[in-house]
C-alpha cells in the first residue's frame, strides 16, 4: 500500500498543479470566504451515541469496482433517509472513480455534513473542498510531513473546515496529538498487507484522550461491530464498501445501527 500511496500523491500533485493553472487559489479562497458555513461534521456525529459517517465510492484499489451501476445522489438520499449522520465522498478519480461532480451532485441532494474525502496535499484542496460544500476534509498522517499537517491545518481553519486526521499507528496518533488534532480517525486497515482488523481501533483507542472524536474507519460490517466499538469508547464510524455492496442501502444502514 505504501507504494500505492506513493504513486496516488505522486499523481495527486501533478493534478493539483493543472487545477492551480486553470483556477488560482486566491480566486477560490475569495468565493470560500464568502460562502454561509457549512453544516457542522463533529458536531452531528458527537450528538448520535454511535454517529456513522456513510461512503459515496465507486472502486478502491484494494476492492476494485464495489458498486455498478453507480449514482451518487441516490446513494446519498438512501443513506439520509436511513439515518447516517455525515457522508464521505471520494475525490479522486484516477484511482477511486470519484470527483467534483460527484461531490456536488450529492450536496445538491442531501443536508447533511459532508467529508471531502481527498489526498490532500495543497492548500488549493482546502479552498477547492468549502467552495463546493465540505464541512470537513481528510488530512492523512502517512501522506504528509508534520510541517506541511501544521501549514494546512490552519489553512482549514481559516476556511472554517474540519479537518479529520488519519492515523494507523501509534507513532502517527502521537504527531496528531501532538499537532492538535481534535477529530482522530483510526484506519484500520494495514497498509503494508491491506487486512482490516476492527481490533485495531481498540488497541489504539487508550492512547487518545476523551476530549477527542474518535472515529473508527475500515473494516467494519456487523451490528456487532458498532456495539464492540462503542463500549470501547469509539465515538463514530467510517462505513463505505459494506454498505455500498448491499442492494438495498436503506436496509444495510439500519442493520448496521441495529
Amino acid at each position: 500500500m505504501s507504494n500505492i500511496l506513493d504513486r496516488i500523491l505522486a499523481d495527486k500533485r501533478v493534478a493539483v498543479a493543472k487545477r492551480r493553472e486553470q483556477q488560482a487559489e486566491a480566486e477560490l479562497r475569495e468565493q470560500a470566504l464568502d460562502l454561509p458555513a457549512a453544516p457542522p461534521f463533529a458536531q452531528a456525529l458527537r450528538g448520535a451515541g454511535m454517529g456513522l459517517i456513510a461512503e459515496v465510492k465507486r472502486r478502491s484499489p484494494s476492492a476494485g469496482l464495489i458498486r455498478e451501476p453507480f449514482d451518487p445522489p441516490a446513494i446519498a438520499q438512501d443513506y439520509e433517509a436511513a439515518g447516517a449522520h455525515a457522508l464521505s465522498v471520494l475525490m479522486d478519480e484516477p484511482y477511486f472513480g470519484g470527483g467534483e461532480g460527484d461531490f456536488r451532485a450529492v450536496r445538491a441532494a442531501v443536508k447533511l455534513p459532508m467529508l471531502y474525502k481527498e489526498f490532500v496535499v495543497d492548500p488549493w484542496q482546502i479552498w477547492h473542498a468549502r467552495c463546493i460544500g465540505a464541512s470537513g476534509l481528510l488530512l492523512i498522517a502517512a501522506a504528509l510531513s508534520d510541517d506541511e499537517l501544521r501549514s494546512l491545518m490552519a489553512c482549514a481553519e481559516e476556511a472554517g473546515l474540519e479537518v479529520l486526521f488519519e492515523v494507523h499507528d501509534r507513532e502517527e496518533l502521537k504527531r496528531g496529538l501532538d499537532l492538535g488534532a481534535e477529530i482522530l480517525g483510526i484506519n484500520n486497515r494495514n497498509l503494508k498487507t491491506f487486512e482490516t482488523k476492527v481490533e485495531h481501533s481498540l488497541e489504539m483507542l487508550p492512547g487518545i484522550p476523551e476530549s477527542c472524536l474518535r472515529i473508527s474507519e475500515s473494516g467494519i460490517r456487523t451490528h456487532a461491530d458498532i456495539q464492540l466499538l462503542q463500549e470501547a469508547g469509539v465515538d463514530a464510524v467510517l462505513v463505505g464498501e459494506h454498505l455500498l455492496r448491499k442492494q438495498d442501502l436503506q436496509q444495510a444502514v439500519r442493520d448496521l445501527l441495529g
